[in-house]
C-alpha cells in the first residue's frame, strides 16, 4: 500500500471519528466529557386548574404526582400568586430529580379542626429533592395559638407542623420563607444529606412551640445562612442527630439554639457530632444550650462544639441544663441519666441579660466530661452594678484563653445533695 493511500486512509478515519463524536456530543480528545445538563420539565399548577385565592390542593397534588412519575428532571411550579392548600403529602420515590418551586404565597387552612394529622405539607421518601423559590408558606398560626392545649404552660397538641421532611435524601431547601406556623415550622426526621440554605422563618416572640427547624434521627444535615425569628427554639436537635452543621444563622427572638431536650423517652439514639459556627443570637431566652430531663432514661450526647457565636442581650448565653423540667412534668429532684461529654465553647462574645452568663449544670450521677471553654467574653451590667458570673454543678471544666465572667474552677465546683 502506498504512503499516499495510508495518509488518505488515516485522514478519512480521523474525519469519521470527529463526525461521530460531534453527533454524540463526545469530545474528540481523550477523557470523559462532562454530562450535558438538561432543563427540568415544568409542571405548572395553573395547567391543573389552579386559580389565585382558591384551594389548589387537588391541582398541586396532581402536578406533583405527574412530575414524580416523569422519567427525568421535573419541576412543580406554584406561580407568584396567593393560593390556599389543605393537607398535602408529596410522596416518593420519584423517577428522577424533582423540584418544588414556590414563587407565590401558600396559605394553610386557618381552623386547626381541619387537620386530622400532625402536619400540613409533607415530603416523604424522596431523593434529589429541591424546594426552592422566594415564596412563602403561611401556616396561619394566629388562628390556633392560645387555644386549649397550646399555651405557655403546656405543649401544643393536635396542631400541625407546617413542613415535614421524612426520609429525604441528598436534597436541598433554599430561599423559601415559612411564616406563622401553628406548631413547628420545619421538622426533619430520618433524613440524610439535607441542606437548608437561606431559609427565612418568622413568627412572633409569644407564639408557643413554634420551633424554627427541629431535627431528629437524621445524619449530615446543614442549616446555613438563614434567619429565624420565632417563639421557641430557632434550631432544636433531638435524639439521633448526627453530623449536624448550623452555620451563619441569625436567631432572634426565640429560645436560642438547643440540643435536646434528651432523655424523656426510652431507647433514644445518641447525639453525636454537632457544630454551631458563626451564628448571631439577639434578644433570645437562651443562647447555645444542651438540655436533658431529670429522672431520665439513659442516653448520650457527645462531640458538640459551639464556635464564634455573638450574643446580643441574651438570657443564659451558655447553658448546659441537666435539670430541664418545664411545666413541672417530671421529678426534678432525681438526676438525669444522659451522659454529656466532649463539649467546647470557643470565642463566645457579647452581652448577657442575666447575671449567670455561663451555667453548666450537670447530673450528679453522670457528671459532664471534657467540657472546654476558651475565649469567653460575655458582659452583664445589672441595675445594682453587678457583673456576670459563672455557675457550675457536677463538672470540672477545662479553661483556656480569655475568660469573662471568671470561670468555674475545681475549687468552686458545686455538688448537688
Amino acid at each position: 500500500m502506498s504512503l499516499e493511500l495510508n495518509v488518505a486512509t488515516i485522514s478519512l478515519l480521523l474525519l469519521l471519528a470527529s463526525t461521530a463524536n460531534a453527533a454524540t456530543g463526545k469530545a474528540a480528545t481523550p477523557g470523559k466529557a462532562a454530562p450535558t445538563k438538561t432543563a427540568a420539565h415544568v409542571f405548572d399548577v395553573k395547567s391543573y386548574g389552579a386559580k389565585p385565592n382558591r384551594d389548589i390542593t387537588q391541582a398541586v397534588t396532581k402536578a406533583w404526582n405527574d412530575a414524580c412519575a416523569y422519567s427525568g428532571s421535573s419541576k412543580v411550579v406554584v406561580p407568584a400568586e396567593t393560593y390556599r392548600v389543605g393537607t398535602v403529602n408529596f410522596l416518593g420515590p420519584c423517577k428522577g430529580p424533582i423540584e418544588f418551586n414556590v414563587l407565590g404565597s401558600i396559605h394553610s387552612p386557618g381552623d386547626p379542626k381541619y387537620f386530622k394529622g400532625d402536619s400540613w405539607i409533607s415530603f416523604v421518601h424522596i431523593e434529589h429533592l429541591t424546594v426552592s423559590g422566594n415564596g412563602d408558606f403561611d401556616g396561619q398560626g394566629g388562628t390556633a395559638w392560645g387555644r386549649s392545649g397550646c399555651s405557655k404552660n403546656s405543649y401544643c397538641v393536635h396542631l400541625p407542623i407546617s413542613l415535614r421532611f421524612d426520609y429525604v435524601i441528598n436534597s436541598i431547601v433554599r430561599d423559601i420563607t415559612s411564616t406563622n406556623s401553628k406548631q413547628f415550622h420545619i421538622n426533619v426526621f430520618g433524613c440524610q444529606n439535607l441542606t437548608f440554605d437561606h431559609v427565612t422563618i418568622k413568627a412572633p416572640q409569644n407564639s408557643p412551640n413554634t420551633d424554627g427547624i427541629h431535627i431528629g434521627r437524621s445524619t449530615n444535615i446543614k442549616v446555613i445562612n438563614s434567619k429565624i425569628s420565632t417563639g421557641d427554639d430557632c434550631v432544636s436537635l433531638g435524639d439521633g442527630s448526627r453530623n449536624i452543621l448550623i452555620e451563619g444563622v441569625m436567631c432572634g427572638p426565640g429560645h436560642g439554639i438547643s440540643i435536646g431536650s434528651l432523655g424523656k423517652y426510652h431507647n433514644e439514639e445518641p447525639v453525636i457530632g454537632i457544630r454551631v459556627i458563626s451564628c448571631t443570637l439577639t434578644n433570645t431566652q437562651t443562647g447555645v444550650r444542651i438540655k436533658t430531663w431529670p429522672d431520665s432514661y439513659p442516653g448520650a450526647a457527645s462531640d458538640m462544639h459551639f464556635e464564634n457565636i455573638v450574643m446580643k442581650n441574651v438570657d443564659n448565653p451558655i447553658l448546659i441544663d441537666q435539670g430541664y423540667c418545664p411545666w413541672h412534668q417530671c421529678k426534678s429532684q432525681l438526676p438525669s441519666n444522659v451522659k454529656i461529654s466532649d463539649v467546647t465553647f470557643t470565642n463566645i462574645t457579647g452581652s448577657s441579660r442575666t447575671k449567670a452568663a455561663v451555667q453548666i449544670i450537670c447530673s450528679s450521677t453522670q457528671p459532664c466530661q471534657k467540657v472546654k471553654l476558651r475565649d469567653i467574653d460575655l458582659k452583664h451590667k445589672g441595675i445594682d452594678g453587678s457583673t456576670a458570673i459563672s455557675r457550675c454543678i457536677n463538672v470540672d471544666p477545662i479553661i483556656s484563653g480569655f475568660q469573662n465572667p471568671p470561670p468555674c474552677t475545681h475549687n468552686t465546683l458545686e455538688k448537688k445533695p
